[in-house]
């Protein structure tokens, strides 16, 4: 059983790494880790339930990672509130809760770029060069940190998962990635940290992304053959009829190799991706769909 009753909060490398050790030392359970940047919503909340029910010892990390931000990107104004970040984190079920410094975690510029390559050329890895090269760097720190058996990454962020996974592969690093449900407002909009900043009327309009989705997934059960440019233009005409949105990007792609296709002949699983702006505020949103089992 587990033996940590109350929840620790613990700000350096040193000691998580020896709390860590202490408990492996003393259980023969495993570790289940969840990384954020923190701002803590049931999203979250259900990747450590889950983490809960799979695993001896629960590690949540927050940290708001400057180098996934491109510049003029919301570093800076990235919504933080570690008070109620803890209790949630508390009322989920985490044992330990990792918040360092960003000089704990980056005492000395950092020389050391883990870069996935292919998967990051196309959605958000397109919009936002770098990106995807900040968070797998500092993914691969905090699993050589952590060291976890298991990992939990919600699937609303499909490319990231995708990404994590190759890194995973590639580098033999032993940590069963396991990618969890989008977690949904009651009218159907991802859960995200970034939702705070929408104005009423944003937040009214940003519903034709989940929207969008469904009419796509609804024309892609009835079909049994389709094009991208079919579904792409479905999605992006129904996006169109919010004023206020610009579309970054509406792609529909392999999953997970993230590849372009003509039509839906011999493909067994697809991805449609969405990035689009409200005002200031970039939201991203997925289906995954399998077309044959």
């Amino acid at each position: 059983m587990n033996t940590i009753h109350t929840m620790e909060v613990i700000h350096s490398i040193a000691d998580l790494r020896s709390r860590i050790k202490e408990y492996r030392r003393n259980n023969d359970e495993s570790v289940g880790f969840v990384p954020t940047m923190g701002f803590l919503h049931e999203g979250h909340a259900s990747l450590l339930r889950k983490a809960r029910s799979q695993s001896g010892l629960v590690v949540l990390s927050i940290f708001v990672n400057p180098i996934q931000f491109g510049p003029g990107e919301d570093f800076e104004r990235y919504p933080r509130n570690a008070e109620r970040d803890l209790q949630v984190a508390e009322a989920a079920g985490a044992d330990l809760v990792f918040m360092p410094s960003v000089s704990e975690m980056y005492p000395t510029p950092i020389r050391t770029n883990v870069s996935v390559t292919g998967l990051t050329s196309r959605l958000c890895g397109a919009s936002r060069p770098g990106h995807f090269d900040g968070v797998a760097t500092v993914v691969s720190k905090l699993f050589h940190i952590v060291q976890p058996d298991q990992a939990f990454f919600g699937l609303k962020d499909a490319q990231q998962v995708a990404v994590i996974e190759q890194m995973v592969k590639d580098l033999n690093l032993g940590v069963e990635v396991v990618p969890c449900p989008t977690l949904r407002e009651k009218d159907g909009l991802a859960m995200s940290s970034r939702n705070v900043y929408l104005t009423e009327e944003e937040r009214k309009q940003a519903l034709v992304l989940s929207q969008s989705l469904d009419k796509a997934k609804e024309f892609v059960q009835s079909r049994i053959n389709f094009t991208t440019n079919e579904l792409e233009s479905l999605v992006s005409s129904h996006i169109a009829t919010a004023p206020l949105a610009v579309i970054d990007y509406a792609q529909v792609l392999t999953f997970p190799t993230l590849e372009p296709f003509e039509n839906s002949h011999h493909i067994d699983s697809i991805i449609i991706a969405l990035a689009v702006k409200f005002g200031k505020t970039r939201l991203i949103d997925n289906v995954i769909i399998q077309l044959r089992k």
